[in-house]
């Protein structure tokens, strides 16, 4: 007999699940049950030996139980805490310029043809299934500066179950292509108008977020405009600081008023606890400093920031100082759309810094697994809905088989005797792909494989 009334249960999923803590970077819990709820809610995260006191507890049958297979696990969504939808259409080429003729060359001119709305729908569909085959269940997105594209980029988001914050992109100075730019009156009111339009949609899980390209690209009167239709509406802010040395300069130039790049922003509103700044890869100790202060945060891009050749972020440096951070793939200056990549290069990237002598030490696999989940969860103020299994959170996991149909991962017998190892937690994370991702969920909602209806 059940103890109480209870809703009736979603999933009921036995087996091992992978994640993080604050103070485990990867806990590996083994024959453990999970149950979510008709909402999406995780209600329960316990060893399996309490299988009966749970039956009776949450009103559910043996029967009712999925079992995973022995080598397959459950690891939380990757929350991608960077990516252009837009430059999707060329991610994987043109990585062959520093980054202010890198934007002349190929990226302006690309984001001015999303004012072609079909061309838009096909972008932004293809850049939403791929980054939900590849396991990211949270999305932070640029568009462009078109409103009408960039409320299609939320309503697609939206309709694939991905969760998500979309922008579209305020410029009002852009020397270098400049068709692709508003007056500053106008994206104040396009701005304001996508703000409305998508607050008015009221979708789940896609939300608005106030998105000055980067200080290069918006006048001083502008970001201070945009710092307060953030602070009316209580909006996420997000935008780029300190990629490239040449862009610092340049900042200093045009903003002489300032004291340093992280001011500009600081000054006009635009560093809170929503802001995630994408690279930061020079940041001064005292404007780190600020990030902590205001609870403001860095999202890494490591991918970029080589490809590019605009620097290296010292993560350890920034977890030093305190600075909530998460991972990104800044598609399409980074050239993988997965997370997983990401998290390779971040670990690359700390081991040059070791390498070269700036740090005593790496990064972890295992501190940067935490970096695409739980600290991307925090760094876009999500970490009390997602990020990990705790009790209470919604339900966004990708469920994991290294032994999938077309594998890139060999395992050999000393791999798969009992209990799924660390050796194959590894072997996935460097190794794996989306065929190792066999389903994915959102809010408790199965997203991939896809249904019919998307």
């Amino acid at each position: 007999m059940c103890a109480a009334p209870m809703p009736p249960l979603a999933h009921i999923f036995r087996g091992t699940f992978i994640h993080s803590t604050w103070t485990c970077p990867m806990e590996v819990l083994r024959d453990h049950l999970l149950g979510v709820s008709e909402s999406g809610k995780i209600m329960f995260l316990e060893e399996a030996s309490q299988e009966e006191r749970l039956a009776k507890e949450f009103c559910f049958k043996p029967c009712e139980i999925r079992e995973l297979s022995q080598h397959e696990f459950f690891m939380p969504g990757l929350v991608d805490t960077h990516i252009h939808a837009p430059q999707y259409y060329f991610a994987g080429s043109n990585v062959d310029l520093p980054l202010l003729e890198w934007l002349t060359k190929y990226t302006f001119p690309t984001e001015f043809r999303f004012q072609n709305i079909d061309f838009a729908e096909e972008v932004y569909t293809k850049v939403v299934r791929r980054t939900l085959k590849n396991g990211t269940t949270t999305a932070c997105y640029f568009a462009t500066i078109h409103t009408d594209a960039s409320l299609l980029l939320a309503e697609i988001t939206d309709k694939f179950g991905q969760r998500a914050f979309v922008g579209k992109v305020c410029m009002d100075l852009n020397n270098a292509v400049p068709e692709y730019k508003e007056t500053t009156e106008e994206s104040i009111k396009e701005t304001e108008r996508f703000v409305s339009e998508m607050l008015k949609k009221n979708y789940s899980r896609v939300k608005p977020i106030v998105t000055p390209r980067f200080a290069l690209s918006c006048s001083e009167t502008f970001l201070g405009e945009l710092g307060n239709i953030a602070k009316t509406n209580d909006l996420h802010i997000q935008s780029h600081i300190s990629e490239t040395l040449d862009e610092i300069e340049a900042v200093k130039s045009l903003h002489a008023g300032y004291k340093h790049y992280t001011d500009v922003y600081d000054k006009n509103n635009l560093l809170t606890n929503k802001t995630v700044m994408a690279h930061g890869c020079h940041l001064s100790a005292e404007e780190l400093d600020i990030f902590r202060d205001r609870g403001a945060s860095i999202a890494h891009c490591p991918n970029s920031n080589l490809s590019l050749s605009s620097g290296f972020l010292n993560v350890l440096e920034v977890l030093k100082h305190e600075v909530k951070i998460g991972l990104g793939t800044d598609v399409a200056g980074g050239y993988s759309a997965s997370m997983f990549d990401a998290i390779r290069k971040a670990v690359i990237g700390s081991n040059v810094l070791a390498m070269n002598k700036i740090n005593t030490k790496s990064l972890t696999l295992k501190e940067v697994f935490r970096l695409a989940t739980l600290g991307g969860s925090q760094a876009l103020g999500l970490d009390k809905e997602i990020g990990n299994f705790e009790v209470g959170k919604e339900f966004d996991a990708l469920l994991i088989n290294p032994k999938a149909s077309d594998s890139p991962i060999d395992l050999f017998c000393g791999d798969s005797v009992g209990d799924i190892s660390e050796a194959i937690i590894q072997k996935f994370l460097y190794l794996g792909d989306d065929r190792n991702i066999e389903e994915v969920y959102v809010g408790g909602k199965q997203v991939v494989p896809f249904s019919s209806s998307v």
